[in-house]
């Protein structure tokens, strides 16, 4: 790698869509990313992952806000129609962003010529793991295979910027994982900046050095993972022991089994808390990141349904 992991700051973002752009699918966003570090984008379905991917790809510009893009140390500049920036950055969609009607290796020599640290032997090894044929064209391809596909591009570019937009969608657990660890092996010898969004969240939580959560638009927390990790909390126990212990935190989940309840709370317990519920018989437990994932980005309706 020659050149710098590039990091991004996004300040007061906004992109509206719709006939008379009346819809927002990002609404005010302010996050940076970490150069040199491997990012989850986690969000709903329509939260705006794709969006934000989109912007700091130049695919696309804000309709107010900034953008910027660069090498760690190094200025940040708007990634819009800035070459040396594009051509140092990779995003790689479900779609695979490949052309469908040639064969697969003329997309790949076009990769090769576009990416300054494109690395043949990697994407050869990668293709014969996946047993991708590029004698294909992408048309003719699997969902799988094409999936896997845009996942060698990615990793074979070896961007300073790296983008996966669910790229694993259609691959077989197999391939997926041999995705996650050849991903985390070139990251690990040439480090670079990778944003990763995945609806697999309990697959690839461990690849996540940082955590950024987007919800209808708008971020709900970017963290570091293990902050984020530690940031929720279960008690099981006897309903009258648990409700002292819930006072001042968010309340994400019950669930009542018998005399039994459980409770997942946002928020973590002291040490004086912890030895106290223990004492009181309560079963303190973690909460996977996957869990803490989908309380925080529950619908109101999601949540009368509980209470009923």
């Amino acid at each position: 790698m020659t050149t710098a992991p590039f990091g991004a700051e996004l300040r007061d973002v906004v992109v509206r869509y719709g006939r008379k752009d009346t819809e927002r699918a990002l609404d005010g966003v302010t996050l940076s990313i970490r150069p040199g570090t491997i990012t989850g984008l986690l969000g709903r379905n329509g939260a705006g992952k794709t969006t934000l991917a989109a912007l700091l790809a130049a695919f696309r510009r804000p309709t107010s806000g900034s953008v910027l893009v660069g090498p760690a140390g190094g200025p940040l500049d708007d990634p819009f129609e800035n070459p040396w920036v594009m051509m140092h950055t990779q995003l790689v969609r479900e779609s695979g962003d490949v052309w469908g009607d040639s064969k697969a290796c003329d997309t790949l020599d076009y990769y090769a010529d576009l990416r300054p640290d494109w690395d043949a032997d990697l994407a050869g090894r990668l293709l014969d793991e996946l047993e991708v044929d590029v004698r294909k064209s992408p048309d003719a391809l699997s969902r799988g295979k094409r999936s896997a596909l845009g996942a060698v591009i990615g990793l074979a570019s070896r961007a300073p910027l790296t983008i996966f937009d669910e790229v694993y969608l259609g691959m077989d657990a197999p391939s997926r994982y041999a995705f996650y660890d050849a991903l985390v092996a070139d990251y690990t010898e040439h480090p670079r900046t990778i944003l990763l969004s995945s609806h697999l969240i309990d697959e690839v939580e461990r690849l996540f050095e940082d955590v950024v959560v987007i919800d209808r638009g708008r971020v709900l927390l970017a963290e570091p993972a293990e902050d984020v990790r530690g940031r929720g909390v279960s008690l099981t126990g006897p309903a009258d022991t648990i409700e002292p212990f819930v006072a001042g935190h968010q309340v994400l989940a019950r669930q009542h089994l018998g005399p039994t309840s459980q409770v997942t709370l946002f928020g973590e317990l002291d040490a004086a808390q912890r030895a106290a519920a223990t004492q009181a018989g309560l079963e303190i437990g973690a909460v996977p990141l996957q869990d803490l994932f989908v309380h925080l980005t529950r619908k109101s309706s999601d949540l009368k349904e509980d209470a009923r």
